[in-house]
Parts: C-alpha cells; structure tokens; sequence
C-alpha cells in the first residue's frame, strides 16, 4: 500500500511538472510573436491557465492608440486671482488675515442660500451684518459681500458645513455606529477608466495604493451606461427599469425621493449623510429625472452649484475666486468629517468638470488628491473608515473610444477601497477576500452589498453566485460570469471579441437592425425628427462563446481535470456595430443579437449608444422628451 501510494505520488509531481514546462513554452512561444495579437486572442489563452470564469484583457498602461489623448493640460489660473477674501474651516466662517492685511480692517455681510421647494430652486434668507470672523455657519451655501477699510470690495458665493443640532442628535437617540461601526468616505471622478487614472493621477495613485494600502478592484465593470446606471445599483441595489419611473416625459414618473436609498437606512444608524456633485444642469438624478422633492441628505451640494454658477463667468476657468473648483468639493467634504469627526458618516463627493469630455485636465487634481488623502490619514479620519476612490465608467463621448483599449475601459472604470487597520487585524479573512476579490469580476451591485454589511455584517466567507450582489467582504466565486453578475453582453469585458469585416452580410444585416431599433424609438415623433438611414458601418466585430464553455461537460471528483468531451455549438451570434447614419451624422454603437436557426436579429433600446456629440440637432424634443435625444434628428435645423 505504502508502495502504491508513492508511486502515486511520483506520478501526480510528474504530471505537475510536465504541466508547468508545457505552460512556460506555451508562453515563451506565445511571447515570441508579434505585437499584433489582439487582446481577445490573449484573453482566450489566459483563460486555458486559470479555472476563472472570467478573464480581463491584459491591456496596456501607455498604450500607442492612446498616446494622442495624453495632452498637457492647460494651466489653471486661479491663483493669478486675488486671495479669496472669505473661507470656511470646520464649521466656522473666516476672514483671511493676508485680506485682512492688505485692506485693512474687513466687514462682511453674510447671506444664507436656501434649498427651495424642489432640486431646481434656491431662496435666499434674511442677510447677517456683521458676519464675525469665527462664526459659526448657519447655512451650508451663502453670499459673502464684503468691504475692506480701503474701500476694496469682494463678493463670493460659497459652501462649507454648517453643524446642523439635528443630525448630532441623532447619534443619541439610536445605537451608536452599526455592527462594524465603519464610516464610508467616497470621492469620484467621471468617465475615468482605472488605467486612466492611473495615466492622470500618477501621485495619488501611489498614495493610495503604497502608502495608504488601498486596493484597486481590477475586474470592476459597469452594468450599463451612463452614471445614474453606475450609481443607482451602488446606492440603491437596483436598476434604473426596476425603480418607479421617474424620467421626465414618461406617464406616472415621479422624483426619486421613493428610491431605496443606502443613506436611509444609515441615518436609522445615526450616520450624518453628505452627497454632492459638481453642474447644475448635467446632475445623475436631474438631467432626464425628476430629481428629489425633498433634500436627500443633510448636506447637499446642488444648492450651491444652483446658486454660484452664474458667477463662474467671472472668474478664471475651472476656478471659484483664487481656489480651483476641485479644490473647493475636496474642502467641503473634509470641513464635513471634521465637524462630525465623533459621528458615524457617510459622505460621497463626486466631480466631473475635468473628464466629461476628456482626460487632460484631471491631472490639474493629482496634486491635490494626494494632500487631501494625506489630511484625512494624518488627521486620523481614516482610522474608523472605509475609504473609496472610484468612477462611474471609462470615456464614452471621445474617440478614445474608438480604440480596441478604449472600449474595454470605458467598461472598466476606477474602483479602490481601503480599509483601516483594525478591520484588517479583527477580520482577517474579509479583508483577505478584498483583496482577492481585487481580481474576480465586481460590479456596482457589490458595492451596494459590501455597503449592507457595514450595516448587518454577515462575515466573510463564499459568496452565493445566485446573488447579484456580493459583498466584497466575502470571497467572489471563481465561477462567477457576466451572466451571474447581470451584466449584459454588450458591456461584459470578459467577452472574446474577433474582428469581422463591414462587408459582411451578417454585420450588414446586424446594422440595419441598429437603425431600425432606433426609428422605431422616434416613430411616434416623426413628424418633428427625420428617419434615419444607414450611411455605413465603420466598425464591427463579432463574439462567440468561449470554446472551452462550450466543450465543458463537467470535471473530475477533485474538480481539477475537466472533461471537454461536449460537441455544443453556439446557436447564437453577438454582434457589436459601429454605424454612421443621416442626416445628422451621428454615430452609434449597439449590440445585436443573431439567431442562427431562424436567421433572424434582435437589440434592445438598452444596448445601443450614441457615442458622439448631439448637439441641438434634437432641439425639439430636447426638454419635452429628453430620452430621444441621443435618437432626433429635428427635421427644423
């Protein structure tokens, strides 16, 4: 017996080793071959070595095709301004002592501005003369009118926290914290792909990652298109179709105050809440909802985009007075944790002013990243939190995204976590799967669960791929695909993808069904925007299931050796077209689906993108119907 079990294992080290040796030629021959192999061919070879369902395209840093898109920024120029006269530190109003100096003694008029009745109105309330250096805030948004000895004038609308008693009060009327007792501190940027963030903040990337220990979720992917589908699944655990309608247009919409929003359940915890974005008129939840009717949170930064900018005019560029735009969301949100540095929080900041339209401005905020990381490590602000950095998708509107690279980033954007210390040590195996789960397939809707185990922590653990959410607090199946993550194909980046020609009939056929798709959205409508017309297919590209998918029967006792004896073939084609039509010249992207059998195509309204700039071509549906704007053509230019 003894015998028979060495010859065992002599037997199994052999084949370990014959494994091994097969697996470094392969790669040695693979690596001898020219650049040219396509990231979908590598992607397939990964797969051979790893029983992982799903695969990340190994893609480039610096990539060739991007190279273009890597511009020096032009240079901000707010400190060219005089030194805003006015700022908020902490809760408190102050009167800078350089102002001071120079004009002598200041008076400053203070005006509060007010949330109004809905997301798209502010009132002003009675002003406050004098407003005393040192003061406490009583409005989060005011005017600051103010009056040097001199005779030199400066007026600001600005933001800070003021300390609101009712949201203190909290923390004493309900247990304190939740079971893991965790802040959740988050600041995002758009439309910024992980790689991208990397290319553009080279400084607060290594902060976060070498000093700070952050890990960066690299199989993150989106679950549809646009922010409110990156941001709804995080904050609420569901769609944009799975929540009461609240589109503009649409019969029975409503604001979306009735959404199951995660800051409802953390205010029962005695969380104080803060939730801002930058733009007044392109906001997640009002550029084609509703909005809220209420104030969502305590501290809400729309009010003061409403209010301020009108006055941007006036100033340099990107810049409020002497200070940059970016710098003035990062103050907000570090005057917040300090006024409840003793409180449970959660606080979300999110800014898209430098990459809505491209990539070169973020640099302006690398700098200032990095000291802000660096406040809230040094001031101790991290030791009872969850820190996230994070975006919604990678560039959607630049031709960037008519790169191989720039599709599957644009479904891959940046996502980081980091955990403070303790958790580490107390829950060694949840943060262990975070950082294996850095390389498993993550969406969103993970998020939202690892969000509701800070409130109910369910330990660490498998994760149950029947759950479209996981919490990243448990480890992600190996097994998990985009099927099991509700990940539609055409934005899974597990996906193979091969090239197909624009001549062939299929891809001819799949791009007609785009364009009839996107008629058939504006039929009802056709008396104000033109039907459109296939003008020519620039890009298409065809995807199959994974050979070995297909192959698999099943595996071993162990579930180490796979039996790939099946003869399935796929019965179904995807196709991704890139089509230009007229008039208008506008330029789509979709994912049509073929049926072998019966030779037929279908595509959803979901699965097709306008990917450049509409402009006002469909200025007569623009306000009254803003979800056929990406479709109009007004037939009146």
């Amino acid at each position: 017996m003894l015998v028979q079990n060495f010859h065992r294992l002599c037997y199994r080290r052999t084949y370990i080793i014959l494994g091994t040796l097969i697996l470094v030629a392969t790669y040695a021959i693979l690596s001898s071959r020219q650049n040219d192999v396509s990231t979908y061919k590598k992607h397939n070879i990964a797969a051979l070595q790893s029983e992982q369902s799903c695969l990340f395209p190994k893609l480039q840093l610096w990539h060739p095709e991007l190279k273009a898109y890597s511009n020096k920024p032009t240079p901000l120029r707010c400190s060219e301004s005089e030194e805003n006269w006015v700022y908020t530190a902490n809760g408190t109003f102050y009167i800078s002592k350089n102002a001071n100096a120079k004009h002598g003694s200041i008076t400053c008029t203070y005006v509060p501005i007010l949330r109004g009745k809905d997301d798209f109105q502010v009132t002003r309330a009675d002003p406050i003369q004098p407003m005393l250096n040192g003061t406490r805030l009583v409005s989060d948004v005011f005017e600051a009118k103010c009056v040097g000895s001199d005779g030199s004038a400066q007026a600001n609308i600005l933001v800070g926290i003021a300390p609101n008693e009712k949201v203190q009060r909290r923390q004493r009327v309900v247990r304190e914290g939740s079971p893991l007792g965790l802040d959740i501190l988050m600041f995002g940027f758009d439309s910024v792909s992980r790689l991208a963030w990397m290319r553009n903040l080279p400084k607060s990337y290594t902060y976060f990652v070498k000093i700070l220990g952050g890990v960066v979720l690299e199989g993150y992917n989106i679950v549809g298109d646009g922010t409110p589908q990156a941001l709804l699944p995080m904050l609420t655990g569901k769609t944009e179709p799975e929540l009461p309608e609240a589109r503009r247009g649409f019969a029975g919409a409503t604001t979306v105050d009735g959404h199951p929003w995660i800051w409802e359940d953390l205010k029962k915890l005695g969380y104080a809440i803060q939730w801002g974005e930058d733009g007044s008129q392109m906001g997640t939840f009002t550029y084609r909802m509703l909005g809220f009717k209420n104030q969502p949170v305590d501290h809400y930064m729309r009010t003061f985009y409403l209010a301020a900018t009108g006055d941007f005019a006036k100033y340099h560029p990107k810049c409020l007075g002497s200070m940059s735009r970016h710098q003035n969301m990062m103050n907000w949100m570090r005057d917040f944790v300090e006024v409840y540095a003793k409180q449970r929080k959660f606080s979300f900041v999110f800014h898209s002013e430098y990459t809505h339209s491209g990539y070169s401005e973020l640099k302006h905020a690398d700098d200032d990243l990095k000291k802000f990381l660096e406040h809230l490590h040094t001031g101790g602000h991290l030791d009872q939190a969850i820190l996230v950095l994070m975006s919604d998708h990678g560039a959607r509107f630049q031709s960037v995204r008519n790169t191989e690279q720039g599709k599957y980033e644009e479904r891959m954007p940046f996502f980081g976590i980091r955990l403070p210390t303790w958790f580490q040590e107390k829950y060694p195996d949840a943060a262990s799967n975070l950082r294996t789960n850095a390389h498993r397939l993550v969406t969103p809707f993970d998020i939202h669960a690892t969000f509701r185990d800070v409130i109910d922590f369910g330990g660490a653990g498998l994760g149950d791929l029947k759950q479209r959410g996981i919490s990243l607090f448990k480890e992600i199946p190996k097994e998990r695909s985009c099927d099991d993550a509700a990940i539609e194909p055409h934005w899974c980046a597990c996906l193979s993808w091969s090239s197909v020609s624009s001549d062939d009939r299929n891809v001819r056929e799949a791009a007609l069904a785009l364009v009839s798709t996107i008629n058939n959205l504006t039929d009802s409508e056709r008396a104000v925007c033109e039907e459109l017309n296939l003008l020519e297919v620039s890009r298409a590209v065809k995807w199959t299931a994974n050979d070995h998918l297909l192959r698999f029967r099943g595996s071993d006792y162990h579930g180490r050796i796979p039996d790939l004896g099946d003869k399935m073939n796929s019965s179904e084609f995807l196709f991704q077209v890139t089509v230009r039509t007229r008039p208008g010249d506008a330029l789509y992207e979709g994912t049509v689906k073929y049926f072998v059998q019966r030779e037929s195509y279908t595509i959803s309204e979901r699965e097709i993108s306008r990917i450049n700039k509409y402009g006002n071509q469909p200025h007569c549906v623009m306000e009254r119907l803003p979800h056929l704007r990406p479709f109009c053509y007004c037939k009146k230019q």
